[in-house]
């Protein structure tokens, strides 16, 4: 028996029927067999594609990316996944657009969705408004599908917004689970996501949020450390409360990278932008405030500066359990010596973990295809069981 016929086995014994045709706005509106099931698929596709079989579930059709912000990983995964699934990709490159001329987020949102299956949308950068852009985008997808304009709804993908990142934390999770050896072996296991020191300004929370608001959803004790200033969403906190009470593990903070990393069996150092600062940021920018957001960002630079002592360093690794932490991070990671004089990692821990890292990930791409797949196939188990016994990827 294949390992596609394994997962889909276990597919077909898990609650998921208001998957097909729903959005994935963040990991939290998801219940965790759905969870389950994205990662089930996630797998079968991985499996499917390594011996050489065709994952097509569309013979037409479009996935419509919009990134309001730069990206290389998440473009491309997108890409991946929906060129996996059968879909060509057409890149809503807003510059030329005639959004700069005045059309609005809903006549946007019709004009892309004649033919498309799928939209992926990141925009990150501004607290109060990634999200509300997604969710204006995709009512107006609604309420074009309701009015006959569209044959079909395109379901959303969130490919990041302001308040989580539901593919990386997906992909972060499912190397995880395979690094332990399953999701039995995951309770107890300590994870610090920690700030680290960044010579740049303004990086997103979503990171962060997304890890607190999945890691806590299976018994992992969640530590999250940061310099005073620095803290996330109050309500992502609670999730992360909630979350880990519900399944025995736990979520706390504190206050130095040390104690973070003392024992800890993962470690996630990555850079943010103070919460309170974001959201002043968002107010400069709806105000048209060019000289505000300036000055903004150079008290922030100031701010950072104050804890470069806030690194992945050698030293901070060996206080990992066994000095062997499994080092997670999102990339691009500020690299001391290599990409910046001083970063987030030095560059000999960074180096040691480069191939782990990459693979990290390449389950982006397999975790977007599952998310796509779940929300526009009927009988999935079927559809595996199909592909299973279908054709070659390639011919020759």
């Amino acid at each position: 028996m294949s390992k596609t016929i394994e997962l889909a086995q276990h597919l077909e014994k898990l609650h998921i029927n208001n998957m097909y045709k729903s959005d994935f706005y963040w990991t939290w509106d998801k219940t965790d067999e759905e969870l389950d099931a994205i990662f089930s698929v996630a797998d079968a596709l991985r499996d499917l594609r390594e011996r050489n079989k065709s994952t097509r579930i569309f013979d037409s059709g479009l996935g419509i990316s919009i990134f309001r912000d730069n990206s290389t990983r998440t473009r491309f995964s997108f890409a991946s996944a929906c060129n996996l699934l059968g879909l060509a990709v057409q890149d809503l490159d807003e510059k030329k657009s005639q959004i700069a001329h005045g059309e609005t987020v809903r006549e946007t949102a019709n004009m892309v969705s004649f033919m498309a299956d799928v939209i992926g949308i990141r925009d990150d950068m501004f607290i109060g408004e990634g999200h509300k852009y997604q969710k204006t985008f995709m009512d107006a997808v609604k309420e074009g599908y309701r009015d006959g304009i569209l044959e079909q709804q395109p379901t959303l993908v969130n490919l990041q917004c302001d308040v989580d990142h539901p593919t990386q934390c997906m992909a972060d999770m499912l190397h995880i689970i395979h690094h332990f050896g399953g999701v039995e072996n995951l309770k107890g296991k300590k994870i610090a996501m920690t700030w680290a020191y960044s010579p740049s300004y303004g990086k997103p929370l979503s990171v962060p949020q997304g890890v607190i608001g999945l890691m806590t959803r299976f018994g992992m004790d969640v530590v999250l450390a940061h310099p005073e200033g620095y803290g996330v969403m109050p309500e992502i906190e609670t999730i992360a409360q909630k979350n880990a009470q519900a399944t025995g593990g736990s979520y706390r903070k504190v206050s130095t990278m040390e104690e973070a990393f003392d024992g800890a069996d993962i470690v996630y150092p990555k850079s943010w932008a103070p919460f309170a600062a974001m959201e002043e940021r968002t107010k400069l920018y709806q105000a048209g405030d060019q000289a505000g957001i300036n000055a903004l960002e150079q008290r922030l630079l100031a701010q950072n500066a104050q804890h470069k002592d806030w690194t992945c360093s050698e030293a901070m690794m060996r206080r990992t359990r066994n000095g062997s932490a499994l080092y997670l991070h999102c990339l691009p990671a500020d690299i001391t010596g290599l990409s910046c004089p001083e970063g987030e990692v030095d560059n000999s821990v960074f180096d040691r973990y480069l191939v782990p890292l990459y693979k990290q990930a390449s389950y982006k791409p397999y975790i977007i295809a599952a998310m796509i797949m779940m929300s526009k196939v009927k009988d999935p188990v079927g559809a595996l069981m199909s592909m299973d016994s279908g054709s070659k990827r390639k011919i020759f």
